[in-house]
């Protein structure tokens, strides 16, 4: 496996995932808080699954969804990272940045923090051109970390998520982007 790079900020780190992460990973997505803007939890089965897919992006594309660590806090807390998404939208294939954090380390800023690395390393390392990010219309918490990062929604961007059924309350879902430009220009 290629090397993980590891991204900090001092307060939180960004690093590979390991073997001990799992068991927290999984009750974390057991959780129906956590999952509340998903199409359902997921079994133990699927947990480890993401996480086999998670390495194996890392794998193939030198980047992806960091295992996210408070130390002196905590040695696993969710990730964030980015993604490449390629499902059927009219803004497909991207790059995505998102987040998943247990629910006792919400409110903390460690999503926006998070993200904010990993916008640097996308567009200072990787030199991507965008950056997007997209949740539930109803994701509240979730819209409001992509505006704290300086991403922009465009309501005509708006889009239904493919992977949810017709009339699935959660289908209806809000694009949010950054440019390379707009990111230099937050300094």
């Amino acid at each position: 496996m290629n090397s993980v790079p590891t991204l900090s900020s001092g307060r939180i780190h960004l690093r590979q995932w390991r073997a001990a992460d799992r068991d927290a990973f999984a009750a974390m997505n057991a959780d129906p808080r956590v999952m509340e803007f998903f199409r359902a939890t997921l079994s133990r089965v699927e947990s480890d699954a993401l996480v086999d897919g998670i390495e194996k992006h890392f794998r193939e594309r030198n980047y992806g969804l960091w295992a996210v660590e408070i130390p002196g806090v905590a040695p696993f807390i969710g990730f964030t990272g980015l993604h490449f998404a390629q499902f059927s939208a009219p803004f497909t294939p991207c790059v995505e940045v998102g987040w998943r954090l247990a629910f006792e380390y919400w409110g903390h800023g460690y999503a926006t923090e998070a993200a904010r690395l990993t916008l640097g390393y996308g567009f200072e390392t990787l030199a991507l051109p965008e950056i997007v990010s997209f949740t539930s219309a109803t994701n509240a918490r979730s819209r409001a970390v992509m505006e704290r990062l300086g991403m922009r929604r465009d309501p005509k961007d708006d889009f239904d998520r493919p992977a949810l059924p017709e009339g699935h309350p959660l289908r209806r879902h809000v694009l949010y982007r950054i440019d390379a430009g707009s990111y230099s220009a937050k300094g």
